[in-house]
């Protein structure tokens, strides 16, 4: 039975039921969402329901379903809703969106790697403050210095900035030579 005739209104007790279609509390129970998220992702298009004409529900199908688990699939993977949107562009218009997916996968990949490296640099910076600050008294602000642990920090960064410029201009003389 194709989609279309699964639509047919079917009357029962002066009630209108879409045979085989759920109503928003019904998928998002399947799908263990909220309503709400359900709501979410119909109000900005990317689920279509039908609307009963009798009472105004908005009725689900299994598109809507498999549509909704794929954004849930998605989510997890941290995709924006606007390259959700981009999929679903391609899809709806009969066209693969795998070379677009694996794209974007690729491009997450390396945005996950620059911003786990810079975590990984802070984590080492955490530990070696924690270290250094372990045996440095507890001091009184004065009019020039908040924090004298933080103010040493910014002191230690400026001249291990200091000190990796000159190994750089050192190399890169040592390399001319």
């Amino acid at each position: 039975m194709d989609e279309s005739s699964n639509r047919k209104l079917v009357s029962e007790n002066k009630f209108s039921v879409f045979r085989g279609f759920m109503k928003v509390n019904q998928l998002a129970k399947k799908l263990n969402v909220t309503s709400d998220t359900v709501r979410f992702y119909t109000r900005i298009g990317l689920l279509s329901p039908c609307k009963s004409p009798d009472n105004g529900y908005k009725y689900y199908g299994e598109k809507d379903l498999s549509r909704m688990q794929f954004i849930i699939s998605s989510r997890q993977l941290d995709f924006s809703v606007e390259e959700i949107k981009l999929i679903f562009s391609n899809t709806d218009h009969g066209e693969s969106a795998c070379h677009l997916v694996r794209e974007l996968v690729k491009q997450k990949l390396d945005e996950t790697e620059e911003q786990f490296n810079k975590t990984m640099k802070l984590r080492a910076r955490l530990f070696q403050a924690v270290e250094q600050w372990s045996t440095m008294p507890d001091n009184l602000p004065t009019g020039n210095m908040v924090c004298h642990l933080i103010d040493s920090t910014h002191q230690a960064d400026i001249q291990t900035t200091t000190v990796t410029q000159l190994d750089h201009i050192i190399l890169a003389s040592t390399e001319v030579k």
